[in-house]
């Protein structure tokens, strides 16, 4: 996550958003384009702060990865003990093994960010590894992870840590002992859903986020808290997909579930405050701290009947759907409150809660459709939001079929973050956006450079019309792996041969490092690779005209 490697599964009445494997046409109507389709270039200002009022119309490069997802030797963390085959792990998914020995290779990596002439990378410190053991901290990571600072600070790259990666040490919530029969204790606190041991799980990501700060503050002024609470949610606590492996949105909103999104919503203003406490030194970006946190976002489309619908009862669904999974947390945080029952209302006052965001990241994947369900549930009804959701046709009309992603079983449309952005900044007036993840699975460095030239399109035609966007962070800077989906998705501006462990630069690797050098979007790049046409199709992928999601040969 992002990217967090996400299909959309149903089980049984509930919608399951979990982490699962989990041609440059130019465009003439595109909007900027000139006569006879020819593109003018696009300019990009200096970067600025992320927050605050100096970062208005600053914009910045960068690339993004997260601990679990690249480093070797974390075998600390929750995730670990999920995949590793028995006796030594659970075995429930694919195996992370080393990843792609992004700990053994973290300088050495620093080569691939600067070979792209990104100003930024946002990357995670892996919780479980500096502390594996509770109130145990290993100084000799902490020193791995600021020398890996010095050294990006060196060449001239800004640093965003992630605190909070979908990843835990184990010692939070044992995926081996999910029952916690025995209650709280060092070793297993039992998890954000737990009466006594969620309150605790809070404090202690507090902690750690403060410790960070107060090691790196003096270095480092931009943090994301928590990664996409609500996929995290989802596939921990929600369904059970990923560890700790808890469904407790199967019974129901009210209960365990809603008191870990509670206790997690509580976790970020918690860590909000350690990090602005601890990080009071401006670093050079022209604030000392900002602050925020990452959503999922997605584009909820009304359908019916295999059609897009204007039917305000699908519509409505599609409001409660997104609601549920990105505003509910979102209005908890700019407002103080919590939504007990998800009728929109802050019926819960939490007035330490307001005024923790600086700066929001949105990271958009996917469409999905969304309807009224009928007087029956069906498999594809997700009951906590009364909607019934799908993401291929043909219940979800394709906006182009070029745009289904096979590793992943979802559409991933290029135009996507314009519409988005723009609500969020109509929604949350005076909130800074950032765009923290963004990028397309795929084995060809062709639709991947597409992709990337797309989103930067829009994103800058969201900035033309007063959005307040100040960075894209292509997901991810290199293939990794990709959650419950193993090493099978790609979406890294460099391969990874995980014999060897080589990075081979793709092609949208050196359009992206064109693009940031220049500090603009060429004419002729945005005439190859950009505007709102077909992409180039992936590698064996259906052709035109077959339904979307079939299985490739």
């Amino acid at each position: 996550m992002k990217i967090l490697a996400r299909k959309s599964l149903f089980r049984t009445g509930v919608f399951v958003a979990v982490a699962v494997l989990l041609t440059p046409f130019a465009n003439a109507v595109d909007a900027g384009a000139g006569p006879y389709g020819k593109k003018p270039a696009v300019a990009f200002a200096a970067p600025g702060p992320l927050s605050g009022p100096a970062g208005q119309g600053g914009f910045r490069f960068g690339a993004a990865s997260s601990a679990t997802q690249i480093e070797d030797r974390n075998e600390h963390t929750d995730w670990y003990k999920w995949t590793a085959p028995a006796p030594e792990g659970l075995g429930r998914s694919p195996f992370v093994g080393d990843a792609v020995g992004g700990y053994t290779r973290a300088v050495e990596d620093i080569d691939l960010i600067e070979s792209m002439n990104l100003d930024a990378y946002r990357f995670g410190v892996e919780w479980a590894r500096v502390e594996p053991r509770r109130d145990h901290i290993d100084e000799k990571a902490l020193k791995h992870y600021g020398d890996f600072i010095d050294a990006l600070l060196a060449r001239g790259i800004r640093p965003m840590i992630t605190v909070h990666h979908f990843s835990n040490p184990v010692w939070v919530d044992d995926p081996g002992d999910t029952t916690c029969a025995a209650g709280p204790s060092d070793t297993n606190l039992c998890g954000l859903d737990h009466p006594e041991g969620g309150p605790r799980v809070a404090e202690e990501m507090a902690e750690f986020a403060g410790l960070l700060a107060e090691r790196f503050g003096d270095r480092v002024d931009e943090w994301v808290t928590i990664n996409e609470p609500m996929v995290y949610l989802h596939f921990a606590h929600a369904f059970g997909a990923g560890p700790p492996g808890k469904a407790n949105l199967v019974g129901g909103f009210a209960g365990p579930y809603r008191a870990a999104l509670r206790n997690l919503i509580d976790a970020h203003a918690r860590m909000y405050r350690a990090i602005a406490s601890a990080d009071t030194v401006d670093s050079g970006t022209g604030e000392p701290a900002s602050i925020g946190l990452s959503m999922s976002a997605k584009q909820y489309v009304p359908v019916r009947d295999g059609r897009v619908s204007d039917e305000r009862r699908d519509i409505d669904a599609a409001g409660r759907m997104r609601r549920y999974f990105e505003w509910n947390v979102t209005d908890s945080l700019w407002r103080g409150g919590f939504d007990t029952d998800l009728d929109g209302t802050l019926d819960e006052k939490h007035p330490e809660w307001r005024g923790t965001l600086d700066f929001l990241g949105i990271q958009l994947y996917e469409r999905i459709g969304v309807s009224e369900p009928g007087a029956e549930p069906s498999p594809n009804t997700f009951p906590v939001a009364d909607a019934d959701v799908c993401g291929t046709a043909p219940c979800l009309p394709p906006r182009d079929e070029t745009y289904f992603v096979p590793d992943m079983n979802y559409e991933s449309d290029p135009t996507g973050l314009y519409p988005v952005l723009t609500d969020y900044a109509k929604r949350y007036k005076g909130l800074p956006l950032t765009v923290t993840e963004s990028g397309i699975a795929s084995d060809s460095g062709k639709r991947r450079a597409e992709f990337t030239v797309r989103a930067l399109e829009q994103i800058e035609k969201v900035r033309g019309e007063g959005g307040d966007v100040r960075g894209y962070y292509h997901w991810s800077l290199m293939d990794n792996f990709e959650w419950l989906g193993g090493y099978g998705p790609r979406f890294g501006l460099y391969a990874v041969d995980r014999s060897t462990m080589e990075r081979t630069p793709t092609e949208a690797a050196e359009v992206y490092g064109r693009i940031a050098a220049a500090r603009a979007l060429p004419g002729d790049v945005r005439q190859r690779y950009g505007g709102a046409g077909p992409m180039t199709p992936e590698p064996g992928a259906p052709a035109a005209g077959d339904t979307p999601g079939t299985a490739r040969p």
